[in-house]
C-alpha cells in the first residue's frame, strides 16, 4: 500500500475521532469519495493501526445507528422552513 493512503486512513480515523464525524462529513472534510472513507476505516486502517480502527468503528457505529433519527429531524427541518415561507 502506498504511504500516502496509509497516512490518509489514519488521519481520516483521527478526524472521525476527534469529530465525532459520520462518513459524509469526512469524506466532504478530505475531498475524497463515502466509500474511500468507509474502505479506509474498515479495510486498511484494521492492517495498519487495528487499535484506532476499533476506535473509529465504534464511532461510525454509533452515527449508523443514529442515521434514521438524524433523517428524521432534517425532514422535520425542510418542512417548517417550507410552512414559514408560505
Amino acid at each position: 500500500m502506498k504511504d500516502y493512503i496509509e497516512e490518509r486512513a489514519v488521519s481520516i480515523a483521527n478526524y472521525i475521532i476527534d469529530h465525532n464525524a459520520t462518513v459524509r462529513q469526512t469524506a466532504g472534510a478530505f475531498g475524497v469519495s463515502k466509500s474511500t472513507v468507509h474502505k479506509d476505516v474498515t479495510d486498511r486502517l484494521s492492517k495498519i493501526n487495528p487499535a484506532l480502527a476499533t476506535q473509529a468503528r465504534k464511532v461510525l457505529d454509533v452515527n449508523k445507528s443514529e442515521r434514521h433519527i438524524r433523517g428524521g429531524m432534517a425532514t422535520k427541518e425542510k418542512y417548517l422552513h417550507k410552512a414559514q415561507r408560505v
